[in-house]
């Protein structure tokens, strides 16, 4: 399975007449990109905004993050399952807007411990992969009284239309580099002594229960869900996005996964063989925990012949735990592993030690930051989806890393480094 991004830059972005990408320069028709939006009904409208980097500008609460992108005709479907017909992910021409994000804000939520948001400009932008980005901020408005769980669908619908919408200004151009992702063999190679290597993540933790109507995998709620094989490829190319309970986990990182990217990396290098990786959830009942906890580490020793795994986890508490157990379960089969752990369920604090502490997995990354923020001065401008939450975050004078997208991430890709004193 090979998949190649035909990467686009983006440089700088602004609104015009006719949606096009030239020299660099990223034009959103704000009335064609609407019209793209509102071809879900449930929607009242759709306000659109450009944020640029530097700009002293908030927006808030964020749904989601995504980057635009779009299949070349007749390689493959975008976000199979969810927006386009069910086909295989990872395969095929998807072009990318390098440079560029879609940011969806929940116009029903308002500030709180549980949201998000993105800075723009100072020290808390540069802390976050996001501030360097030109972001397309398009606020959906619900018709009123549309049930909560409805309103999240229609935003994640809104997500991808948009992020394919904008993508599709790139697939007549060509690319300004090429990105191609390939495994040899079946998965990997075959009897070179390199060490096989095979990844395990969550896509969602069942503590926070899924909707029906909630697609995360494929187009799937994941309800029920026993860890899956993928190919890394289908990983990058729209076949996961995040469930609407995000946990630091933005979309835009599942397209551009920084763990699969440097498997990848050291794949292409010589120095590992990259075998695969597992998709996987986090348990809400003990016997769903065992059976997942097992599934997922005989496939990886077995399915995939891996000698070492890497584990990410969705979330704290019960992730936690089925990522230790996991963890375990594949040192026991002789698989070295290494985990990677948050401050979302007390890594830092001795409470961490009563949800897994086993001597055999000792390899732990802390990706924490949690705990810390940036001071902020108020601002004019906000994009946000009520007077209310604007009136919260244009006044906000600290900036916690909870609260800004990226700041913290559970899949590597945090700005914010660890340090032992």
């Amino acid at each position: 399975m090979k998949l190649t991004l035909a990467i686009h830059s983006v440089n700088d972005a602004r609104t015009g007449s006719g949606t096009r990408l030239d020299g660099g320069m990223l034009t959103v028709d704000v009335d064609e990109l609407r019209d793209a939006v509102l071809q879900d009904r449930r929607l009242q409208s759709v306000d659109v905004e450009i944020a640029s980097p530097g700009q002293p500008c908030r927006i808030g609460v964020v749904f989601d993050i995504l980057e635009p992108r779009a299949k070349e005709p007749g390689t493959g479907s975008d976000f199979p399952g969810l927006l386009g017909p069910m086909a295989v992910a990872g395969q095929g021409t998807t072009h990318v807007l390098r440079g560029a994000a879609v940011t969806v804000v929940d116009a029903s939520q308002e500030p709180g411990i549980a949201s998000k948001m993105m800075e723009m400009h100072g020290d808390a932008a540069q802390a976050s992969p996001y501030g360097s980005l030109h972001h397309v901020v398009v606020v959906p408005r619900m018709i009123p009284g549309t049930p909560r769980h409805v309103e999240l669908n229609a935003l994640r619908l809104a997500s991808v239309r948009a992020a394919v919408f904008l993508g599709s200004s790139a697939l007549d151009l060509e690319p300004d580099s090429v990105e191609e992702y390939e495994l040899d063999g079946p998965w990997g190679k075959a009897g070179d002594g390199l060490p096989r290597i095979a990844y395990i993540g969550q896509v969602h933790g069942h503590q926070m229960v899924v909707e029906e109507d909630e697609r995360i995998l494929y187009g799937s709620n994941t309800e029920g869900m026993s860890p899956l094989t993928l190919h890394p490829n289908e990983w990058l190319d729209g076949a996961v996005v995040c469930s609407y309970w995000v946990m630091r986990v933005e979309s835009y990182f599942y397209q551009n996964h920084p763990i699969i990217l440097e498997l990848y990396k050291r794949h292409l290098a010589g120095e590992i063989n990259f075998v695969g990786t597992v998709a996987t959830v986090a348990a809400s009942l003990e016997a769903d925990r065992n059976r997942n906890c097992l599934l997922a580490a005989h496939q990886a020793r077995w399915g995939l012949g891996a000698d070492g795994v890497v584990l990410t986890k969705y979330g704290g508490g019960a992730p936690h735990v089925d990522m230790g157990e996991t963890a375990r379960i594949c040192e026991a089969l002789g698989m070295k592993t290494v985990v990677q752990v948050s401050d979302s369920s007390g890594d830092r604090r001795a409470e961490s030690a009563m949800l897994f502490s086993y001597p055999e997995v000792d390899a732990i990354v802390y990706g924490g930051g949690g705990d810390i923020g940036w001071n902020a001065a108020p601002v004019e401008r906000v994009i946000a989806g009520t007077a209310e939450a604007g009136q919260a975050l244009a006044q906000m004078t600290f900036i916690p890393a909870q609260a800004l997208c990226g700041a913290t991430n559970q899949q590597g890709a945090s700005k914010i480094q660890a340090m032992v004193y």
